[in-house]
């Protein structure tokens, strides 16, 4: 399809998804910010991949650690030698530095942090005297990162300040192989759960020489964007490299054993995903003879869930009765919008546009038998149901 990236950022903005950073001054290059319905789906994002890997878990413990960082993790870690970008004169570390302390002579420099990871390092310790894990367990966070990318480009795949979604996997070094293949499959199953289109995402063997200087392998999985096929997530085995560099260890409380675990990384970026979400949902086709753009969503990342529409915006009886259908489905389904601007047509292809699954009409037969219409996105065509019935009906389709 030509030009789909200039196609799905022009929807994007259009519709309220993503804006570019600071646009009233020229934008910044390398920020985005999300829109109304892009904030809703990145929320619905990050809630799946929370329900999936953490809450429905017992073998996960979810934190949230702080974006600042002393130089002393960043050394431990390894990012301060080799967190860099090739430039003609030398190399560049794409961490953003700062100082803390009110006072010149007493200021130390901090770090932004370039990925979640070291937050689940130096807090694993206090997982452990907090909670006494027994191995295998998981850290697990979503928060915000920052690499001063040099040439940050193709909307939201490189930018300067993104959302992660990963967590550190501690697992006996004898048993690395089997977890490393057990998330493998678990991340292919989250790439279904989101409607992330499976026949154009792939695995990458990492080479040596491409892995990064914690890493004794690592698959990419790909995906082939409209700029080319790209990473998309990583799996990456970390070994011993980090809790070992920050002294810490584990003590078996069963064997008495004490030894450094190692460690399966599975790392998801929210800005890719949603980007990716946004290529394989992007559907051109016709209906009824005219041409429509709509975003084929599963219902779990969709923005909008259901919308709810009077026939007329000129009759207060239809109106009237459009608000209480729409108060009732909100406290069943959500979100929910009350849409009552332009002619139906209108309406429906807005709804289409922005890819919410559902629309159901109010109309003067509603007022006659207590019957509503619910339409399906995808393919337009109408039932008509019982009010009464019509919650139910969405929480099965769902």
């Amino acid at each position: 399809m030509e030009n789909k990236l200039e196609k799905i950022i022009s929807l994007a903005k259009r519709r309220g998804f993503v804006y570019p950073g600071s646009e009233i001054y020229g934008g910044l290059a390398g920020t985005w910010d999300y829109g109304p319905l892009g904030a809703e789906m990145m929320h619905n994002i990050k809630e799946a991949w929370w329900k999936k890997f953490v809450s429905s878990r017992d073998d996960m413990y979810g934190i949230a650690s702080s974006i600042i960082g002393p130089e002393q993790v960043w050394a431990a870690s390894g990012h301060l030698e080799h967190f860099t970008d090739s430039l003609k004169k030398g190399k560049f570390n794409i961490m953003f530095k700062s100082k803390i302390g009110a006072l010149k002579e007493e200021t130390s420099n901090v770090y932004l942090r370039p990925e979640l990871a070291q937050g689940m390092f130096v807090n694993f310790k206090n997982i452990i005297d907090s909670f006494h894990p027994k191995l295998p367990f998981g850290i697990a966070q979503i928060g915000r990162c920052f690499r001063n990318e040099i040439s940050p480009r193709d909307f939201l795949f490189r930018v300067r300040e993104f959302d992660l979604m990963e967590f550190e996997y501690f697992v006996r070094e004898k048993d690395w192989e089997k977890y490393f293949e057990y998330w493998r499959k678990e991340m292919w199953n989250w790439i279904e759960d989101v409607g992330i289109d499976k026949n154009k995402a792939s695995e990458l063997e990492v080479a040596p020489e491409n892995r990064a200087h914690y890493s004794k392998r690592t698959i990419d999985f790909e995906y082939d964007f409209p700029f080319g096929k790209k990473e998309l997530y990583g799996l990456a085995y970390r070994t011993d490299h980090d809790l070992k560099n920050h002294k810490l260890d584990y003590y078996d409380e069963d064997t008495k054993e004490r030894f450094v675990p190692h460690v399966i990384e599975p790392t998801f970026g929210v800005g890719r995903t949603i980007l990716t979400i946004l290529d394989s949902a992007y559907t051109e086709d016709e209906l009824g003879g005219e041409k429509r753009v709509f975003l084929k969503f599963k219902p779990s990342v969709a923005p909008v869930k259901v919308a709810v529409f009077p026939l007329l915006k000129n009759k207060p009886e239809l109106v009237n009765k459009a608000k209480e259908v729409y108060e009732m489905v909100k406290k069943e389904v959500q979100p929910v919008v009350f849409d009552d601007n332009g002619n139906i047509g209108k309406r429906y292809r807005r709804q289409d546009e922005i890819g919410t699954p559902f629309c159901v009409t109010i109309d003067f037969q509603t007022l006659d038998d207590n019957t509503i219409t619910v339409r399906d996105r995808d393919t337009g065509k109408q039932e008509r149901v019982k009010i009464e019935e019509l919650c139910f009906i969405l929480r099965e389709k769902f």
